[in-house]
């Protein structure tokens, strides 16, 4: 299917190549906003001089590492924003104004609580929903609603957007782990696990550092499951989600003088897509389904 075009008048305008464009000035660089369109960085440059040429103006910087925009450049990223918005507006209205439960419904959670929460429950939804497909992506970063890469995501913050509909579903809550052997032994000969160091940030990977007391971090991941691996293994005690942890037969849950931290989860999306009966089923599934393991309140301190 050949791409929109856009009348600018002698020159037409591909709106793919202003969709390549509002990605490299949202991303900062050709391999960036390659990374986020799943093409290779040429296709972005490819694209942006097309752009460049029907415009007649120059857009980028070419540099290095880095591709700046020029004055022009960023008064076009302006208004290919407001445009990109709209376009994600119609999708979104499309999708709600669907009658029934048939249609594809794509989630976006933290990889734990994707794997081992709402993937596994799949099998009931479907039985209840055989219309809907769901399509689970486990990311670490924030998915981009604007941008259509999910319709509903599960977060560990509040969201800040103030045209989003929130719904607080669930608390996360933390322990400490290792198998028998590592728990049997003195605490002051422990060794840890922990999240590489541009995680140090995560509320868990404080309070592990907390609990440190001069005794060493030997083992590093980029993910949770790396690290439970590790644990399983024996190599050293670990901080796991209490539903991750609680759930491991291999594992013993640890006592700590240090409170273990807890962390809110938040469902969002758009109010439009609310009013579709497919998205509501599928909210509804999900936060169900976290709501049982991370209720919003604790049992006599039993989660």
């Amino acid at each position: 299917m050949n791409s929109p075009r856009l009348c600018n008048n002698a020159q037409m305008i591909d709106w793919q190549d202003l969709l390549h464009f509002a990605s490299l000035a949202r991303t900062g660089s050709l391999s960036a906003a390659a990374r986020e369109l799943g093409v290779d960085h040429a296709t972005v440059g490819r694209r942006i001089a097309a752009l460049e040429r029907a415009l007649d103006l120059r857009l980028i910087d070419r540099r290095p590492r880095t591709s700046p925009l020029t004055a022009d450049g960023r008064a076009i990223a302006e208004l290919v924003a407001g445009m990109e918005d709209n376009v994600e507006a119609i999708r979104r209205y499309s999708k709600s104004a669907v009658a029934g439960l048939s249609a594809a419904v794509k989630i976006s959670a933290p990889p734990s609580i994707a794997a081992h929460l709402i993937a596994p429950k799949a099998l009931g939804f479907r039985a209840e929903h055989p219309d809907i497909t769901l399509t689970i992506a486990g990311v670490t970063r924030r998915a981009a609603l604007d941008h259509g890469e999910a319709d509903i995501a599960v977060r560990m913050s509040r969201p800040e957007e103030s045209d989003l509909l929130v719904r607080r579903v669930g608390v996360m809550r933390f322990g400490l782990y290792a198998v028998p052997e590592i728990a049997k032994t003195p605490e002051e000969s422990w060794v840890f696990i922990g999240y590489d160091a541009a995680l140090d940030h995560l509320t868990q990977q404080t309070w592990l550092r907390s609990l440190l007391a001069g005794r060493p971090i030997v083992f590093r991941a980029g993910d949770v499951f790396g690290q439970l691996q590790a644990a399983r293994a024996g190599l050293g005690v670990v901080a796991l989600p209490a539903f991750l942890g609680d759930g491991e037969a291999g594992l013993t849950r640890l006592q700590t003088e240090i409170p273990s931290p807890t962390r809110d989860l938040w469902l969002v999306t758009y109010p439009d897509l609310r009013r579709s009966p497919a998205i509501r089923a599928v909210m509804d599934f999900v936060s169900e389904t976290i709501g049982r393991s991370c209720p919003l309140r604790e049992v006599d301190g039993v989660v």
